[in-house]
């Protein structure tokens, strides 16, 4: 079965972007499947969809753990029913519409919402339900609704999911663990049995309805830098506090009987703030058992700083013994080793300190380009690096920033003269296939009748086996737009 990335890179012209977005949705829709009580599907116009000729594919389905499923079958993959264009019509013009399809004899009810990103609607948002004879709604029923009725106003909006931190890695509380509904002034105006549980097991066995939750916290947790993050993170919530940048909205903490993983989700419908949805899960036995996994991440890392280590006492060696050198080839040669062996250093360095395996290259290439500069003198040459790397797993970065320092070192070698130095300009584009990087300087330009593949430089050696064999992608060596040369490497990022 193809994954949601997948299914985005072979029938949308989606940006990176817009990608991204609709992959944290489905990261956090099981929130909203289970508040809604209702099955939800993901759909995005196909690639060639006009006004006349739409064609809508389902990528992605979620059901909820709240309620018996409606969609029994694996829409993944499908493409929408062709009667239901009024309705799309109306959702990709920015308006939420109903429907209504049977399925196994069972009358569903579709609620379809636009998924907005930048200004645009990019997708659209299903909630499947029974429509059948309802019954009147429990208090908890009720207060799911509401709360899945604002969460799908802001998805319209598109500003739901939030972008914030989560630097520790912490995992995401379920409705059904604990659920908290506070009101624009921050106090309790529903919880539900499970999270009344886990209060009392933290120590708090009073009424929590009606009061401020920020202030219960403060007074069960037992780190007072703890407690007062804590509510911090429940007044930014509702509202009454601005939020910091990539500001962190869920934190595990520790009250004198027990650890609970708070979540805390703003609803702020049509910019409106009307509260906020807090959950909380109970993990003091899972916090047990993640110990082994943590002691294992941090053998991981510390074998990555340990190796940038070494590689930085070979780097040193090498500067050592090419100072000592007095054959101008044989300090050349050491020169670019050093290079080369530093560049492979920083990625460790980088990766001592992920928690995902993954190395930034834009951080990468920013950090570069002064050792690379001081390198070869060339104190006059001017950098720019413009779009975006953006972030790859390790083992396909670290060739790739070994093709970077490369063909780097070239332009600023062979590209430069004189002691004006020059201008080279880094530009990345990539979307959801491939990642483009291109190179390029404004100096001296090839060799007349260079050829590729018969130079027997070792540089571009290095970097054609990487390109072409490692990375499984395609190297253009030529004559800049205005003048200078060109260096573009192509490779997928899947």
């Amino acid at each position: 079965m193809s994954t949601l990335a997948d299914l985005l890179a072979a029938h949308t012209a989606l940006t990176d972007e817009g990608a991204g977005h609709l992959q944290r949705l489905v990261a956090e829709w099981q929130l909203l499947a289970d508040l809604s009580f209702a099955d939800l599907l993901m759909s995005v116009r196909t690639v060639g969809s006009d006004a006349e000729n739409t064609r809508v594919l389902t990528v992605a389905q979620c059901r909820p753990n709240t309620a018996s499923t409606v969609l029994p079958r694996d829409e993944v993959g499908t493409l929408l029913d062709g009667g239901r264009s009024e309705a799309l019509d109306a959702v990709f013009a920015g308006r939420p519409a109903r429907d209504s399809v049977t399925a196994g004899g069972v009358t569903v009810g579709l609620q379809l919402w636009p998924i907005g990103f930048d200004g645009e609607v990019i997708a659209v948002l299903t909630r499947a339900v029974d429509a059948g004879a309802p019954s009147p709604p429990s208090p908890l029923e009720a207060a799911y609704s509401d709360c899945a009725n604002d969460l799908c106003q802001m998805v319209s909006d598109g500003s739901f999911p939030l972008v914030e931190g989560n630097p520790t890695g912490l995992s995401t509380p379920r409705a059904g663990d604990g659920f908290i509904r506070l009101d624009p002034d921050g106090a309790v105006a529903y919880a539900s049995p499970n999270a009344l549980s886990a209060f009392h097991r933290m120590g708090y066995s009073a009424e929590l309805s009606g009061t401020l939750l920020a202030d219960v916290i403060t007074g069960l947790l037992t780190d007072a830098f703890e407690a007062q993050d804590a509510a911090h993170m429940l007044r930014i919530a509702v509202g009454q506090r601005e939020p910091d940048v990539d500001v962190a909205m869920r934190m595990e903490v520790d009250a004198r009987r027990a650890t609970v993983l708070l979540r805390a989700v703003p609803l702020r419908p049509a910019s409106k703030t009307t509260g906020a949805v807090v959950l909380i899960r109970d993990v003091t036995e899972v916090k047990r058992r993640d110990l082994a996994l943590i002691s294992k991440d941090a053998t991981i890392r510390e074998i990555h700083h340990r190796v940038k280590n070494n590689l930085q006492s070979v780097s040193a060696l090498l500067r050592l013994q090419a100072r000592r050198t007095s054959y101008p080839e044989a300090r050349t040669a050491l020169t670019e080793a050093d290079r080369r062996v530093a560049s492979i250093a920083l990625v460790h360095e980088l990766l001592s300190g992920s928690v995902d395996e993954e190395v930034d290259l834009d951080e990468v290439v920013d950090r570069l380009m002064p050792t690379l500069l001081d390198a070869a003198g060339g104190t006059h040459t001017r950098v720019r690096r413009r779009g975006r790397l953006g972030v790859l797993p390790a083992e396909l970065a670290m060739p790739l920033v070994m093709v970077l320092s490369e063909l780097i070192q070239n332009s600023v070698e062979h590209g430069m003269s004189g002691d004006d130095g020059g201008a080279i300009t880094i530009t990345g584009s990539r979307d959801m296939r491939r990642l483009k990087v291109s190179i390029s300087d404004d100096g001296q330009g090839l060799p007349q009748g260079f050829d590729m593949l018969a130079s027997e430089r070792l540089g571009l050696q290095i970097v054609r086996t990487l390109v072409e064999i490692d990375l499984g992608g395609a190297l253009e060596l030529g004559a800049g737009t205005g003048g200078g040369t060109r260096a573009t490497v192509t490779v997928p990022v899947r």
